[in-house]
């Protein structure tokens, strides 16, 4: 009778253990389709942004002469962005993401104003008084014309349902001149000489 019981309460322990570890296998399986375990799942986890990457190609606007690439990579709840440019005068020259994607006008007027969901006033990037979700800033350009930026922001995404972050749908503007990061509404950066449509 003894030995019974024990067997008994051995059983019930593997029982027991074999469903636990089927269970954890079950939840650390990866969907095919989804590319997210169960847990991840059931929890709301969203990868289908990560690791995407767009790049596009400047346009001269203005008579100008600017052209280069600029990419978006999305990794790790950031997106960054890389410029590389040239045809510009020496110096520093703005750089802001606009609300159109639409470079379609000489002047690059048509891709409207600064993106700004948020409604903040104009200024330096992640100053407390307020500043545009576009509002990126200045690069320097060398003797040659060429100049480059790198820039990075958990403010960002490429695609996503939160209409306060999704890049997709707006245009990089390149001016001729400095944001001088005071000067309402757009910094009285200048004129528009390079316009890059950011399309999904």
């Amino acid at each position: 009778m003894k030995n019974i019981g024990i067997s008994l309460i051995v059983s019930v322990a593997l029982i027991f253990t074999g469903c636990k570890n089927e269970n954890q296998t079950a939840a650390d399986r990866v969907d095919e389709h989804t590319n997210l375990t169960q847990g991840e799942e059931e929890a709301g986890v969203d990868d289908t942004m990560e690791g995407r990457e767009l790049s596009l190609r400047m346009e001269p606007r203005s008579d100008s002469n600017v052209s280069g690439t600029v990419t978006f990579k999305e990794e790790n709840g950031e997106v960054t962005m890389t410029a590389e440019l040239s045809g510009l005068s020496e110096g520093m020259h703005a750089i802001h993401l606009h609300e159109n994607a639409d470079c379609s006008a000489d002047d690059g007027s048509s891709a409207g104003g600064h993106w700004n969901p948020t409604f903040e006033d104009h200024g330096e990037w992640g100053d407390v008084s307020g500043y545009h979700r576009g509002d990126i800033g200045n690069f320097d350009v060398n003797s040659n014309g060429e100049g480059s930026i790198t820039f990075t922001t958990d403010k960002w995404c490429i695609g996503c349902d939160d209409e306060t972050k999704n890049i997709i749908g707006k245009s990089v503007i390149v001016h001729d001149g400095v944001d001088d990061y005071t000067s309402q509404p757009s910094g009285n950066a200048g004129t528009r000489i390079g316009c890059a449509e950011i399309k999904g």
